[in-house]
């Protein structure tokens, strides 16, 4: 069956484009063109944008669930609210946890995934932790947090590789080189995060592949001083280094308008990815709420730690995302797009995701000027919102 899009702003990486038709079989881009083919189904888009399906590759929950819960329903109802947001492609992300508890999510997650029950896509999973310095631990339970454990990732690695697809750590700590080592021979996809190193120590694990910095700003070091000198840390790092992408909760609460705009300023529109980051109080109304095990409270758009000395979490969407960056900061909509949609397909290996282009899937969304999901299509396939 052929389905064509018309009447709709078609969002490119480069330029929008107009009075054009799109073209969709077998849950594929068939074809781009001003020209009418013979199709069985229209879809009138009513002037609105056309985007590729946005990609959130950090996310814990939302809908009143998270991963860690370790239930296959709720990774379902996960997916499923945040599709209705226009996230097509997702990947789970955990805490850091027990070993037992980890497996749990892992399991829970698999078994969700080979039930073919999802409506967007689950392209892999994100292990964020336990391995992370106890200094920057953020709203993860520092009760969990160590040092790499060989046993135990070798366990993970050896039963669930077939769908993790990243790992966040501290490159600090002892043992981080060999076990990058292991996620490399595995496939899986190494990242900084929870991270109090010095430049000395992130660049050995820079030069054996580490290309990711998971929620910049997040919980890594920065410049400190020993003896007048001053010493850069991850956040330096990352700017310093043009191959490094660096992911952006773009809330507006993690990172300040015009922090965004300088962090844009320096690592431009191809090396940022547009993350969630969101717990599961995303999309309910819930004042009080916990993350990981450890309590927090919603206030002003944001999950804060109890005490309000830091954030515990987003309760973002992706379309607030796009939203931010368009109507707050000012970044041009095929950039932003572009955020959300190219550069976490690029990062995660996604070779037919991101982009509206002919023989990639048929992920995409539909919104108006404000950025408010009107549809969703998922394989070529349009989800109820």
């Amino acid at each position: 069956m052929i389905t064509k899009i018309s009447n709709g702003k078609i969002i490119t990486e480069n330029e929008i484009l107009k009075d054009k038709n799109l073209y969709i079989q077998d849950g594929i881009i068939k074809e781009i063109t001003s020209r009418d083919i013979s199709c069985d189904n229209v879809i009138d888009a009513e002037g609105m944008y056309i985007s590729p399906g946005f990609i959130d590759m950090h996310l814990h929950g939302g809908a009143g669930h998270d991963f860690a819960d370790g239930n296959p329903d709720a990774v379902s109802e996960i997916a499923c609210y945040h599709c209705k947001h226009g996230s097509t492609t997702i990947f789970p992300t955990t805490l850091s946890a027990s070993y037992e508890n980890i497996v749990k999510s892992l399991s829970a997650i698999k078994y969700a995934i080979n039930s073919g029950n999802i409506v967007s896509n689950i392209s892999g999973v994100h292990l964020e932790g336990p391995y992370f310095s106890k200094k920057q631990s953020g709203a993860q339970n520092p009760c969990f947090i160590t040092a790499p454990v060989k046993k135990d990732y070798k366990r993970i690695l050896e039963d669930y590789g077939d769908v993790i697809r990243r790992w966040s750590f501290a490159p600090e700590l002892e043992g981080s080189m060999e076990f990058v080592q292991e996620l490399f021979k595995s496939g899986v996809i190494g990242s900084f995060a929870h991270s109090d190193a010095t430049y000395d120590e992130i660049i050995e694990l820079y030069k054996k592949g580490v290309r990711l910095i998971t929620h910049f700003y997040s919980c890594i070091s920065t410049i400190t001083r020993k003896k007048g000198v001053r010493i850069l840390g991850m956040t330096e790092f990352g700017y310093l280094h043009d191959d490094v992408f660096v992911e952006a909760i773009a809330d507006g609460c993690h990172i300040p308008v015009d922090l965004f705009k300088l962090l844009y300023k320096i690592k431009g529109r191809d090396k940022i990815c547009l993350v969630t980051d969101a717990m599961r109080c995303s999309g309910v109304d819930d004042e009080i709420s916990e993350i990981g095990g450890v309590p927090c409270k919603i206030k002003n758009g944001v999950a804060y730690l109890m005490d309000e000395s830091a954030f515990a979490g987003s309760i973002a969407t992706t379309d607030r995302l796009v939203r931010f960056c368009v109507k707050q900061a000012g970044i041009d909509l095929c950039s932003a797009i572009k955020m959300i949609t190219a550069n976490p397909a690029e990062v995660m290996c996604l070779k037919n995701k991101g982009r509206i282009k002919t023989g990639f899937d048929a992920d995409l969304v539909i919104f108006d000027e404000n950025i408010n999901v009107k549809k969703v299509m998922v394989n070529g396939s349009e989800i109820k919102i």
